[in-house]
């Protein structure tokens, strides 16, 4: 499946030269082991619904400031409280999108997936499927995540989790950012 999504993109025309174990005509039943044949029953029941619903933080001048410095992205749209004010649509400094995606783990709690699905010996954060940011979160901004569970996807040793991360902004309509994260469950 993976390796089908890699080969028809066009960024990695290299792929396709490489063989891929998975992608074999014969067609074999699937048989989890039992643990993770347990939790991807739980976790059908879920599909569609909102699994989780974090706790409001506030994306302050010292937190965009930090990011730039890591980042090395000290564009004054962010880092410049003043200019913005005076030349910014938003007449204020706003938080890179990538920042707003970066704090992704510690609002969906997603840090402590081992205590979310204590059946599971380990957890991966396999990547993203899509991001979007359709509006910009400005500094002193409170923000959240929402999380609702999109797609399961079986495997011998491992169930992977689809969930679409919406991150709210306080008294906005609009989100800072709309994300597809992917999850492996390992047993």
């Amino acid at each position: 499946m993976l390796s089908k999504k890699i080969e028809n993109t066009l960024n990695n025309p290299w792929f396709s030269k490489v063989a891929h174990s998975e992608d074999n005509n014969e067609q074999k039943p699937l048989v989890l082991v039992p643990a993770a044949a347990e939790m991807y029953q739980k976790l059908q029941e879920q599909l569609g619904e909102e699994t989780y619903l974090g706790e409001w933080f506030t994306v302050d001048q010292a937190c965009i400031s930090q990011f730039a410095d890591v980042t090395g992205d000290h564009q004054w749209i962010h880092t410049d409280p003043e200019r913005a004010a005076k030349e910014s649509p938003f007449k204020a400094t706003i938080a890179h999108g990538f920042l707003t995606l970066a704090l992704l783990p510690k609002l969906t709690g997603s840090v402590d997936d081992v205590n979310r699905y204590p059946e599971a010996k380990m957890a991966v954060n396999y990547g993203l499927n899509q991001v979007r940011f359709p509006y910009p979160v400005k500094s002193g901004s409170r923000v959240r995540a929402r999380c609702k569970l999109v797609g399961l996807s079986p495997m011998r040793k491992s169930i992977e989790l689809v969930h679409e991360v919406s991150l709210e902004v306080e008294n906005s309509k609009r989100l800072g950012c709309v994300a597809e994260t992917v999850l492996r469950l390992y047993f």
